[in-house]
């Protein structure tokens, strides 16, 4: 029976590492915010911005793609940094690192360094978003952009044409990585990564650290149970994989339910 756990452990690992660092930097992302919150309303407006966005990448020259993540990505990179450290010259050496590396190109900038820093921008993005949402706003917001996702994917098929042209430009907004036992390679985007960190803080925030350990294994659990149906069936070259972090936790949020 064919089926991969590089993948899966990918999820669960840095779902646990956005666990365990958000609870690090909680205080000061809080105190950066001034304890504001989004609203379900906000919720809304966040996911029809990302649905825009989709679509805007999908028509929009590679170039321009190119540039304007470039720089969204090295702002990201500094923000972040700047915030742990409160040192602007240890900030700007992690943009500086990205950018060279990918200016340099192969064999500078390869699979093994996009997949590291896309997981770290997904880690940087997830611990400084993850408090700003409420525990309804969060479902309001996995709901609605798994509805997106679904649309994007089946539908207007505007997500796999996204994902091609970052494939192509090897831009780390998507992780690539190879199957284990069963050979080949499977793509996720890290906006699947950002949901899974995002849901699992937040049972993090309602529970406990433990809570949303268990959320980060059982949706890896999804992932890999999601992988052995794909490559017996076949049955897309693209699928909405948030479905598959909202199955996996509520799985792990069912858990915790039964354990309290």
């Amino acid at each position: 029976m064919p089926f991969d756990i590089v993948l899966p452990t990918v999820v669960t690992i840095t779902a646990i590492a956005i666990v365990l660092l958000y609870g690090k930097f909680e205080n000061k992302m809080k105190s950066l915010f001034e304890e504001k919150e989004f609203r379900i309303r906000d919720s809304i407006f966040l996911v029809i911005g990302m649905g825009i966005m989709v679509t805007i990448i999908a028509f929009a020259p590679q170039l321009a793609i190119q540039i304007l993540f470039i720089i969204a990505y090295s702002f990201v990179l500094f923000l972040f940094t700047y915030i742990a450290s409160d040192k602007w010259y240890l900030a700007v050496l992690p943009p500086a690192i990205f950018i060279v590396l990918y200016a340099l190109g192969s064999p500078f900038w390869n699979l093994l360094v996009l997949d590291v820093f896309a997981i770290v921008f997904a880690v940087f993005v997830s611990i400084y978003m993850g408090g700003l949402f409420s525990w309804k706003s969060v479902l309001v917001f996995a709901l609605l952009i798994t509805c997106m996702d679904v649309i994007q994917v089946f539908g207007t098929g505007f997500m796999g044409d996204a994902a091609v042209k970052f494939v192509a430009l090897e831009l780390p907004v998507l992780i690539k990585v190879p199957t284990f036992p069963f050979e080949g390679a499977i793509l996720l985007g890290l906006g699947d990564i950002f949901l899974t960190g995002l849901m699992a803080i937040q049972l993090t925030l309602k529970y406990d650290k433990r809570a949303g350990v268990i959320a980060a294994i059982s949706t890896g659990f999804a992932f890999l149970l999601f992988e052995i149906a794909l490559f017996h069936l076949e049955f897309a070259r693209f699928f909405p994989a948030t479905v598959v972090v909202i199955l996996g936790w509520a799985a792990g949020y069912g858990i915790v339910r039964v354990k309290k």
